[in-house]
């Protein structure tokens, strides 16, 4: 199976559990990779055969700003959920980096994949 992936897609946005974060933007990186069949939209030459990465990561966006959140494991899950829904794909993985969020360590983070059931 191929993929096509997304590396360190930042995003500014509130996130987080304190009150504190609640009155700020902070920075997430988000690490996308979506399991599909390039062979069609290779053969072809073909972006709409072909996972669109700029859509893909536009959606991202718009999602995970779209609203403040807490965690970074409901970031992970609804943009595992969108992939599915709306791209050819039937496997993600999604990693979401916060950087700065302990500061000893250069990021913090939850890796998840989700598929198709």
């Amino acid at each position: 199976m191929d993929s096509v992936f997304i590396k360190k897609l930042c995003i500014d946005t509130v996130i987080g559990v304190y009150e504190w974060e609640k009155a700020i933007q902070q920075r997430l990186e988000l690490d996308l990779e979506l399991s599909c069949n390039t062979a069609v939209a290779a053969a072809q030459d073909d972006i709409r055969q072909a996972l669109d990465y700029s859509v893909i990561a536009q959606q991202v966006t718009d999602l995970v700003t779209a609203e403040p959140i807490e965690l970074i494991e409901t970031v992970a899950e609804r943009v595992a959920t969108l992939l599915l829904a709306n791209f050819s794909t039937d496997r993600v993985q999604v990693t979401v980096h916060k950087p700065g969020a302990v500061p000893t360590a250069q990021t913090v983070g939850v890796r998840i994949v989700r598929e198709r059931s």
